[in-house]
């Protein structure tokens, strides 16, 4: 146990030098710049999926309610009002056509992003002779994550509407004890579709092939860091308004700051994850359609020759 804390420690110190260290301020702002141009594509593309199964009005109040817990109703109705403005004509083929590509090729465009910082936090590029086969199977990927994040929505929402359903029910019949458990237990739910989420992002972006275990457990110190800023981080905006000075561009504003919080935690927790399988000596397996960054590695291997033991 005390060599597991010790460990847990060394791995943790080390994680936050080497993020520190590195690029994850300058991706987490380059990365929520591109997120204000993916939203709009991104929650309409998972409005269709989920929409499918529960109707489009109910995911999109579902977002809606979503957005206000987290930065409040002003942003939730700015957003409301950039999809809104997203929607594609459906009676023109031509302009659907479009439209579907350019929201796709948007929408993709952020977990595109976000797979090339995460790669470079591996030391790993693409391949220049099969750059155009990696680009297109880069955007497969981003759209995989989109699906996933529907199907993830869709099953929060389902829990959450039977909790709301039978409330009243569980209070009035099994008391405020079980009604409570009943709310811990959608809170775990929800902690584990989102630990879910951030697993899936350090297992499939990334270029490699690593051990599910180092996975989970950034994944988890990740969800548990984002659960704890997510609930100081809505205490803040909601009593300090930080924005208000900015007038209408607050609400983009509150938006970058929300996405440039929440990449520097993937950045840590994906940095968590590569410091925990080198230190344990997992096998990682390189992409057919990737290399390894040579000046990176030998820069890296040079740091921890030089470094004390």
């Amino acid at each position: 146990m005390i060599n597991n804390i010790k460990f847990f420690r060394e791995v943790l110190k080390e994680t936050f030098s080497e993020w520190n260290s590195s690029s994850a301020s300058k991706d987490s702002a380059s990365l929520a710049y591109y997120a204000i141009f993916s939203i709009p594509g991104l929650l309409i593309i998972i409005i269709w999926i989920a929409g499918n199964f529960f109707g489009e009005e109910a995911i999109r109040g579902e977002i809606s309610n979503q957005i206000s817990g987290l930065m409040g109703n002003e942003v939730a109705k700015s957003i409301e009002g950039m999809i809104a403005g997203a929607l594609i004509d459906k009676q023109n083929i031509f302009m659907k056509i479009v439209g579907i590509g350019s929201l796709v090729f948007g929408s993709t465009t952020l977990f595109f992003q976000l797979q090339h910082t995460l790669n470079t936090l591996w030391y790993v590029e693409a391949a220049p002779k099969k750059a155009l086969i990696k680009f297109l199977l880069d955007r497969a990927n981003s759209l995989g994550m989109i699906l996933i994040l529907g199907f993830l929505l869709m099953t929060t929402m389902i829990l959450s509407s039977m909790i709301s359903l039978f409330n009243n029910w569980i209070t009035n019949y099994f008391g405020l004890e079980t009604y409570r458990l009943v709310e811990f237990v959608n809170f775990a739910i929800g902690f584990g579709v989102v630990m879910l989420l951030f697993a899936l992002m350090f297992k499939v972006l990334p270029d490699i092939k690593i051990s599910w275990k180092p996975v989970w457990r950034g994944a988890l110190l990740t969800t548990v860091l984002f659960t704890l800023g997510k609930f100081l981080l809505s205490l803040y905006f909601g009593n300090f308004k930080p924005t208000s000075t900015f007038g209408a561009a607050g609400t983009v504003i509150l938006i970058m700051m929300w996405i440039n919080y929440s990449c520097m935690l993937v950045f840590f927790g994906a940095e968590f994850t590569k410091v925990y399988t080198y230190k344990k000596g997992y096998k990682i397996i390189l992409s057919k359609h990737a290399k390894w960054n040579a000046a990176k590695l030998y820069a890296e291997s040079r740091k921890n020759q030089d470094s004390p033991d």
